[in-house]
């Protein structure tokens, strides 16, 4: 497995497409937390409150969790556009383990650049806001929210580029389930509407994220692994047909 780490490695360090998704995230995350944190601060009456302090650092999130889903469908749907897969494939005969060997670097890699956009993001914000009550545990509670939730939007997209194999397909998917059909899910009527829409994707893995009150039954934990099973289904779905499939 060391081997096809180091594979992976190369492949995701070399190819341009994902080195400049990693740095279009950073910079969503950064550059929002500080036009929104100098907005806020500006139109302020008084002091900001901590809460609302992370909430506008981390407002990048909306928009990096789809160049990190981006990413995520890249990693493998590259390879089948320009036919590499057919090498992969070759040099790794057993595909559960080149499946797995660019889940474990895709995540390692995602964890290390989403942990550092979303510190640096919360700083910049913190310092422009200037809350008059900051925690350190505040602010690594929300560091790890983003990064743990970006990571996994991530594997989302790698999720549904080895089901869909499409670049175009699997990218329109990805924008559906995360940003489209949430917000359709949140305007469904009745009790049952509610709960749907409570358990839809993002909306339950966006509570890791959120620092309001819990609404539902649902808490941080709790909805961010109902998201991590949605993740689970299309990669397992993805897996099965990367088994069967010709390449």
């Amino acid at each position: 497995m060391i081997d096809i780490f180091r594979s992976e490695w190369t492949k995701i360090r070399s190819v341009r497409s994902t080195v400049w998704t990693l740095a279009v995230t950073a910079v969503l995350m950064v550059g929002l937390s500080g036009l929104l944190a100098a907005a806020v601060k500006s139109n302020a009456d008084g002091p900001i409150r901590i809460d609302q302090a992370l909430a506008v650092s981390l407002a990048g999130v909306m928009l990096a969790q789809l160049s990190m889903a981006t990413l995520g469908v890249l990693v493998i749907s590259s390879e089948y556009r320009t036919g590499g897969i057919r090498t992969s494939l070759m040099a790794v005969p057993k595909r559960m383990r080149l499946l797995t060997g660019k889940l474990v670097v895709f995540t390692a890699t995602s964890l290390v650049v989403c942990a550092i956009a979303s510190a640096v993001a919360i700083g910049v914000g913190l310092l422009i806001t200037q809350p008059p009550a900051i925690t350190l545990t505040d602010a690594l509670r929300a560091v790890l929210g983003a990064t743990l939730y970006l990571t996994a939007c991530g594997v989302f997209g790698l999720g549904l580029g080895t089901l869909i194999r499409h670049t175009p397909g699997a990218v329109v998917s990805a924008i559906a389930l995360m940003l489209v059909l949430p917000q359709v899910a949140n305007q469904l009527p009745g009790q049952w509407g509610q709960t749907v829409a409570e358990y839809f994707t993002t909306n339950a893995g966006m509570l890791l994220v959120s620092l309001s009150p819990q609404r539902g039954s649902l808490g941080p934990w709790s909805g961010f692994g109902v998201y991590l099973i949605w993740i689970a289904v299309a990669t397992i779905m993805g897996a099965i047909l990367l088994r069967r499939r010709d390449a």
